[in-house]
């Protein structure tokens, strides 16, 4: 379902005044004037999980920013195998301007909220607004950096140390309580058992069973067999393979 909100409060739409896009994402970038001209063209939409949102070689002609939820993305082999590449959180933007054709799937992983733009209205933004080329840029850039650090997760850490910061990425990026100040976090594993492993390089039983560890030894505590709590974050980064343990 999609819904649009042109009503104004102090130069800003009401629909965007609570929105963490505008706090932390792209959206942010914008002054009152850019931001009324954007959300003109905007409108939501909640996506069920396991929906498709873009696929491979698919024209692109809107761009989103992740309200909510997750969202997984993916490369296809020739064979019809598909290899998870990563994931999106709130508030990404999701999408790769300038380019006529996506070059992965993008899937809700769980239920997603949207927040979706023509693709002229945000490359006609880019253009008008500096500052929101540069936040583009500079997520781009910080994906990048997760992408190499996720690199050295899949090529050198053990089984243990993979399936750690695993959970370690979903506290930080699905716990909106979650700061620096932090040491707990809480939330629910967006992926089943088999796209963990798919998405580790791992088996199905090498996955369980690290996670029972984390939980027997008092890392993690986990319910409904989605549901995990991280009692203290500083535990589970130990276990991912650097720092030191604190009680």
């Amino acid at each position: 379902m999609t819904f649009r909100q042109d009503i104004h409060t102090s130069g800003i739409p009401v629909l965007c005044l609570p929105c963490e896009a505008r706090r932390r994402g792209v959206c942010g970038a914008l002054d009152p004037d850019n931001l009324v001209g954007l959300a003109k063209t905007c409108s939501r939409r909640r996506i069920e999980s396991g929906m498709e949102l873009t696929g491979e070689a698919q024209n692109v002609d809107s761009y989103s920013n992740v309200l909510s939820g997750v969202v997984k993305l993916s490369k296809s082999l020739s064979d019809g195998r598909q290899q998870i590449v990563g994931l999106q959180f709130a508030p990404n933007f999701l999408g790769r301007p300038f380019k006529v054709e996506s070059s992965i799937n993008a899937e809700a992983a769980t239920a997603v909220t949207l927040c979706s733009f023509p693709r002229a209205a945000v490359e006609r933004m880019m253009k008008a607004s500096r500052e929101f080329e540069h936040r583009l840029l500079k997520q781009t850039l910080n994906e990048l950096d997760e992408a190499r650090e996720w690199m050295v997760t899949l090529g050198r850490k053990t089984a243990p140390e993979k399936v750690a910061s695993f959970l370690l990425m979903m506290a930080r990026n699905i716990d909106s309580s979650l700061d620096a100040a932090s040491r707990s976090a809480s939330f629910d594993l967006p992926l089943t058992r088999a796209e963990i492993s798919d998405f580790l390089g791992i088996t199905n039983e090498t996955v369980s069973r690290q996670l029972t560890r984390l939980r027997a030894d008092g890392v993690i505590r986990i319910e409904n067999a989605r549901h995990v709590t991280v009692d203290s974050i500083s535990r589970l980064e130990k276990r991912c393979g650097g720092g030191r343990e604190r009680p």
